[in-house]
């Protein structure tokens, strides 16, 4: 009788142990699909922000107006967006610091992220001054600069 009870003592620490085993493997495995799925929205929050740039910048802040060259019947090339244009409009007084040309803006700003950031926000371009009109002084959040500037980015002749 004796041995039979230690018979079944052994058993049962075995199952106990491979109970264990299992248990500890499925949370590993649940952990490993959790992680995954976090990197997976991870990697999606990046076209998310580059989704609501391009929304930013060709439907509120109209960059494409002004930084993307026309067709000859004035619509906009979109094999070249926003790789910098002449200037379409002039101002009724003739000012001598008008720009000749909007500068190229998409695949590569101008700038770093950090000034890019600090224009969109405050209106300051690196030189320390506001840019000249027809450049508007926008006063974007910081969360929508860094959606324009990814979108900026993702931008490439030709597209």
């Amino acid at each position: 009788m004796k041995m039979r009870a230690s018979f079944r003592l052994a058993d049962f620490y075995l199952a106990v142990y491979w109970r264990s085993f299992f248990a500890a493997l499925a949370v590993l495995t649940l952990c490993a699909a959790m992680q995954a799925q976090q990197s997976k929205k991870g990697s999606a929050a990046p076209s998310a922000d580059v989704a609501r740039g391009k929304y930013l910048v060709e439907d509120v802040a109209m960059c494409v107006q002004c930084h993307t060259p026309r067709n000859g019947d004035g619509t906009l090339d979109r094999t070249r967006l926003l790789q910098g244009a002449p200037v379409i409009w002039a101002p009724a007084n003739g000012d001598p610091n008008w720009p000749l040309t909007a500068p190229r803006i998409g695949g590569n700003p101008p700038a770093s992220d950090a000034d890019m950031i600090k224009l969109l926000t405050t209106g300051i371009w690196i030189t320390g001054q506001p840019l000249r009109l027809p450049m508007m002084p926008f006063r974007m959040s910081e969360a929508d600069a860094r959606a324009v500037i990814d979108y900026l980015k993702s931008v490439t002749p030709g597209q």
